[in-house]
């Protein structure tokens, strides 16, 4: 595909508050591609025919971006197009080198601007399904609202994770002369009320007395997650996390995941974190997805299956968490084999006959053995004494990256 766009940012003042630049655009177009409130901004004297966003957008892009190649192609877009915008989808479809940005101020500097906050005390979320992940006293949110019915489920969310206190500030219209803003505490939010349909939430956080923020350390408690006794407890997958150690953009496959708490908590490191989890039980992987929700994460992605033939196909992952199923026939060496030079595998053994693979697995792949076993105080009569856990071992290691040949003795060069 040989098109190429130029996308224009513009603001709720419209075409009125256009740069000489983005109107210059504009006005040299062949076609003007964009949503139908965007289209009505632009006067009846600009001569390029106007297009209509397809529905859907990613997929049918494409085809109209086919269609009008070789011309001189305008998309128009809420104000940077770069902040959750379709200036990252056609950059997606078409290419960095074939898309120019003309940005307008973004309803994120908008918002922040009118609530007086610096850019360094705000984090903005694109999905309110993860306000989970960011809840802790004090803390600034600015959301970008999906529909009018955002500020509800907040709301709602606010109060359920004991933030009800928090205030919530509805910005609609940013830029306009129809510029409006509403502030109420998240309890006091109607259930079902409905916001103007275009507009920025944001939350100042404020914690009830019977919060518990969970942080973002790994080992969060075992009651954050709904369980069947297929957990990885809090002192294991802390160590575990601590090996597997999640960096920004990377991929884990949590096989046999259980409950989901290790793949979990990998995206809770960092918004860029993803997470395949593997889990063959119907119910389990029911409720990883329930988990997930929860606990600010809701992108992680179940496949239903059981390893290592679920594995076929996966994306390849910088880090791999065996929790169960470590005596399947292969299993090891396929996630060895698929795992990214420099990427991290952990594997937990509860019994002798998932032991005795990691022992081997450590003898052929390298790497550390560790015996964990926790112990709890607990009542023993009117005293207390300590209750051991069933010993677990853990094999970590990390797949090397492959040194070039040596060919200094042969003298061969390239």
């Amino acid at each position: 595909m040989n098109a190429r766009v130029v996308v224009v940012g513009i603001g709720g003042d419209g075409w009125v508050g256009l740069d000489e630049t983005r109107r210059r655009a504009v006005l040299r177009a062949d076609v003007v591609l964009g949503g139908e409130r965007h289209l009505a901004m632009i006067p009846g004297d600009v001569t390029a025919d106007r297009v209509p966003w397809p529905r859907p957008l990613r997929d049918g892009l494409p085809a109209v971006l086919e269609q009008w190649a070789g011309r001189s192609i305008v998309a128009l877009a809420s104000g940077d197009p770069l902040v959750a915008g379709v200036g990252t989808t056609l950059i997606g479809v078409l290419g960095a080198d074939a898309v120019e940005v003309l940005p307008a101020v973004s309803s994120v500097a908008l918002a922040r601007a009118r609530m007086r906050w610096p850019a360094e005390s705000v984090a903005v979320l694109r999905d309110h399904r993860e306000l989970g992940r960011e809840l802790a006293p004090g803390r600034r949110l600015l959301v970008l609202s999906a529909d009018r019915n955002t500020p509800s489920e907040v709301a709602a969310m606010l109060v359920g994770a004991g933030f009800g206190g928090s205030a919530l500030t509805v910005l609609s219209d940013l830029g306009s002369p129809s510029e409006a803003r509403v502030t109420c505490p998240a309890s006091a939010w109607a259930s079902g009320r409905e916001a103007p349909a275009l507009h920025v939430l944001s939350v100042a956080c404020v914690a009830d007395a019977s919060a518990r923020p969970l942080g973002l350390a790994p080992g969060l408690p075992d009651a954050a997650f709904e369980n069947d006794g297929q957990l990885t407890r809090r002192d294991l997958r802390a160590s575990a996390l601590s090996r597997l150690a999640p960096s920004a953009g990377e991929l884990l496959w949590d096989v046999g995941a259980g409950a989901g708490s290790v793949g979990i908590e990998w995206m809770r490191a960092h918004p860029s974190c993803r997470t395949i989890a593997i889990e063959a039980d119907p119910g389990r992987a029911a409720r990883i997805e329930r988990n997930a929700a929860a606990l600010g994460v809701p992108a992680l992605e179940i496949v239903h299956g059981r390893a290592p033939q679920a594995l076929d196909g996966l994306p390849r992952p910088d880090a791999v968490f065996i929790g169960g199923g470590g005596t399947a026939p292969g299993l090891l060496r396929q996630c060895w084999d698929t795992l990214a030079p420099g990427g991290r595998l952990v594997a937990h053994a509860v019994t002798m006959e998932t032991e005795r693979v990691v022992v081997d697995a450590r003898a052929e792949f390298g790497g550390e053995l560790t015996r964990l076993q926790v112990e709890h105080a607990d009542s023993i009569g009117r005293f207390t004494g300590w209750a051991p856990t069933r010993a677990v071992v853990q094999w970590a290691a990390v797949k090397p990256f492959v040194a070039a040949a040596d060919t200094s003795e042969t003298g061969e060069s390239s």
